[in-house]
């Protein structure tokens, strides 16, 4: 398996918000942030959702996950008229690595 290429500077970017920082906290433990969602989280967890939790307006979130998205950091997966979001854990993964090795 070959590792994917990542965009360390924006996945930087990304994590230097503490609002991005939580959902992908959240996304992490799906179960345990999101078990009211209708969709079986394996499918990801609903934008919708994730701007309840996040409490801000929906074009601010938006901004968040396109950002996430972005650098790689989660993926998004169209399911009827939801976008639903997952942790990109193989960029997380390689990031942690270059972290490590790196420093």
């Amino acid at each position: 398996m070959t590792e994917p290429d990542i965009d360390i500077d924006a996945i930087h970017k990304a994590l230097a918000n503490p609002v991005r920082r939580d959902i992908l906290a959240w996304l992490k433990a799906p179960e345990t942030h999101f078990a009211d969602q209708l969709h079986p989280l394996s499918l990801g967890v609903c934008a919708g959702k994730i701007d309840e939790r996040c409490g801000l307006s929906q074009s601010t979130v938006s901004g968040h996950l396109a950002i996430l998205q972005k650098a790689g950091l989660v993926t998004v997966t169209r399911f009827g008229q939801w976008n639903m979001f997952k942790r990109n854990e193989a960029v997380i993964s390689a990031f942690l690595d270059h972290i490590h090795a790196g420093l």
